[in-house]
């Protein structure tokens, strides 16, 4: 085999090689691209009304609990313990029922840090005197190195760091979620999401935590800040959000990119 035929089967299986990482690399995107493609002039698609029990990123909560209570039964008595109406309490207390959250989120934080920090110091040695022995040092040393300044070192340090952090969210609405479960304990496991669409922009909200009977009122609502364990999401998803995400070529670029 001649060695141009060796060099070019080499530079082929380098083609090759480089063809099959670009193609790798790009394959997985060009299914991005073509579900953007399919969606131009399409209004965005809500999602449909599916048991939460049933995703497949669900997962029953599972938390140290105590014994069930029992119930205590009063004969002869229509007024059920812990009841809020005479005849039938309207709370939200079994798998299934619907009970209201009310988000009212008005979070502010400002923070701000000054630290400031300097360091002087300075060393010097020498042998002017050592016991009449200092002449002799020019035999060992260059007749230019003075025994009288052998060493002498300096150095300065100088840090100086300011931080500020303002933040500020605001979010007032309302939703209404499922009880998903319930646990041994009492408490119920909600799941609550809203979407709405206007003028091809869907606005999601998702709520998820545990709650405790004792916090719903008589209205059969909850406030968010009543909720344990409380996964609130707030976003959308449409021509605007898509308009302000940077795009997915510099998403790599900024993935991949060292500098």
């Amino acid at each position: 085999m001649s060695a141009r035929t060796l060099s070019s089967r080499t530079a082929f299986t380098r083609t090759g090689r480089t063809a099959l990482l670009l193609s790798l690399t790009v394959l997985p995107l060009t299914g991005c691209v073509t579900d953007k493609l399919a969606a131009v002039g399409q209004t965005p698609a809500l999602s449909g009304i599916d048991d939460p029990s049933r995703d497949p990123n669900y997962r029953p909560v599972r938390l140290p609990m105590p014994e069930a209570p029992v119930q205590d039964r009063q004969a002869n008595s229509l007024w059920r313990a812990g009841a809020r109406a005479f005849f039938k309490d309207q709370r939200a207390a079994r798998v299934g029922d619907i009970m209201t959250v009310n988000i009212q989120i008005n979070d502010r934080a400002q923070l701000q840090n000054n630290s400031t920090r300097s360091r002087n110091g300075s060393d010097s040695m020498g042998i002017p005197n050592l016991f009449g022995l200092e002449a002799s040092t020019n035999n060992i040393l260059p007749n230019t190195v003075d025994p009288a300044n052998l060493l002498s070192t300096s150095g300065t340090s100088n840090s100086t760091g300011t931080g500020t952090i303002q933040r500020q969210e605001q979010i007032n609405m309302q939703v209404a979620a499922l009880i998903v479960q319930v646990l041994p304990n009492g408490n119920m496991v909600v799941n609550g999401k809203q979407e709405i669409r206007v003028n091809n922009e869907v606005r999601e909200l998702t709520l998820t935590g545990i709650i405790r009977p004792e916090d719903i009122t008589s209205a059969n609502t909850i406030s968010y800040e009543k909720i344990a364990e409380a996964r609130i999401s707030y976003g959308g998803r449409g021509q605007i959000t898509d308009v302000q995400a940077p795009r997915w070529g510099q998403q790599v670029i900024e993935a991949i990119s060292p500098f």
